[in-house]
């Protein structure tokens, strides 16, 4: 895929510059105290532009996350057909690891202060879990795809759910600060992973042969 064009650099510059006054903004006046036109007015921009980009506040402090788990989504979709589905979805957890691992500081910082945002306002934590669960629903959907079953198959559901908590498992307990932040967090990630494979049987997560 070649490189976007400047008329695609500049929009991307945009939607960064809107996330970082907003990200500031919450962090100085508070998530609730904070509106769309100043988040524009620190940008320069308009509010009608802000909304080109963004339907809400909410949109602009949940984008970040959201993103990450687009990456998995998009990543899950590529992995090869003969992936057993569990190892398919650790794989496109790892695509989010290595983001975060190797995005540069100013990249990292913007994760990790938006993710100490949610962590601590409220109003943002319903937006968050609904987000969630609607991506969860769209592996679901991806995994039973690749396995040729329904989306209520069980073993995807499973999959999924299981995959989950050993993402929660491996973002939780995350103390240290700064730079050593997104390092703490990648390597407890990728810890979470390795432990989790080690302790499931091989060929758990394909439906058994009829007897």
């Amino acid at each position: 895929m070649g490189q976007p064009g400047l008329r695609e650099r500049k929009k991307q510059k945009t939607r960064l510059a809107l996330v970082d006054a907003a990200l500031d903004l919450f962090a100085e006046q508070g998530y609730e105290a904070t509106t769309v036109d100043q988040i524009a007015a620190a940008v320069d921009v308009s509010p009608r532009t802000f909304f080109r980009y963004f339907a809400t506040k909410e949109d602009v402090a949940l984008s970040l996350p959201h993103h990450g788990q687009e990456v998995m989504i998009a990543e899950l979709a590529a992995r090869p057909a003969e992936e057993p589905p569990f190892t398919a979805l650790t794989q496109a957890m790892r695509a989010l690891v290595t983001m975060l691992k190797e995005g540069d500081l100013t990249d990292s910082a913007r994760f990790l202060k938006a993710r100490e945002l949610i962590e601590n306002t409220p109003a943002l934590l319903g937006g968050s879990v609904r987000r969630m669960m609607e991506n969860e629903q769209r592996l679901v959907a991806e995994i039973a795809r690749r396995e040729g079953a329904d989306r209520d198959d069980l073993l995807a559901h499973f999959v999924v759910a299981l995959s989950m908590a050993v993402a929660r498992v491996g973002f939780e307990f995350c103390h240290a600060e700064g730079e050593q932040a997104i390092d703490s967090l990648t390597n407890r990630l990728e810890a979470t992973l390795a432990l989790a494979e080690r302790s499931l049987r091989p060929g758990w997560d394909r439906p058994a042969d009829p007897a």
